[in-house]
């Protein structure tokens, strides 16, 4: 055990709590403290929380989203527009741009960007799976809202490239309202409305 800690069980805690993004083993060890400090029954439901998101949250089968059934509640939704689809890079980017409440239809969740330095190639993507959605001939437009980096830019354009032969299809992108190097995720939801609002073909991006 590290002479650090007086328990081998807060030593366990706090190296599983260290894992989290952004929080080093100080944090870590502030949190494991504090959720001893307090009843006992609230770090219980907090574990159980998260056992239960873990063991219960599916993928939808239809975009990707996080669900808790088969369809999540946004594509099973008769109120959403199912000929537009919004195409995004994970979760979170969904959870931004409903915030907004600028857009109305169905999302696409790529799970990612392209990055050959990471190792991430479009296989690892859920690239495919939109053009078979593409392909179904129901959808009319397509809006690339992937963050305004090299790798958001270059996953843009092979996507693209890859609906190139449905011509039916309109390709927009969300306007240049945000910066570039800024990840949708991190984006006002100001901004991001307008930038869905004012989308403009991909194809503009040419000139």
């Amino acid at each position: 055990m590290n002479e650090e800690f007086a328990s081998r069980l807060l030593e366990n805690a706090v190296t599983e709590l260290s894992r989290l993004p952004g929080v080093g083993r100080k944090t870590a060890l502030r949190l494991a403290l504090h959720l001893l400090r307090r009843d006992e029954a609230e770090g219980v439901a907090l574990g159980q929380a998260i056992i239960d998101m873990r063991r219960n949250i599916r993928y939808c089968s239809v975009c990707h989203n996080i669900s808790e059934t088969e369809i999540c509640d946004i594509c099973s939704s008769p109120r959403r527009d199912h000929s537009t689809v919004c195409v995004v890079e994970n979760i979170s980017d969904v959870m931004s741009i409903e915030r907004t409440r600028q857009f109305f239809g169905v999302y696409h969740v790529l799970g990612g960007v392209i990055s050959p330095m990471d190792g991430i190639g479009p296989d690892a993507l859920q690239i495919d799976s939109l053009v078979e959605r593409v392909a179904s001939g129901d959808i009319g437009e397509v809006i690339l809202a992937l963050s305004a980096t090299m790798e958001g830019d270059t996953t843009n354009f092979y996507i693209f490239r890859k609906l190139a032969p449905y011509p039916q299809v309109r390709v927009t992108q969300l306007a240049r309202g945000m910066s570039v190097g800024n990840e949708l995720e991190y984006t006002d939801e100001v901004t991001l409305g307008r930038s869905l609002l004012q989308r403009t073909l991909f194809t503009d991006s040419f000139n």
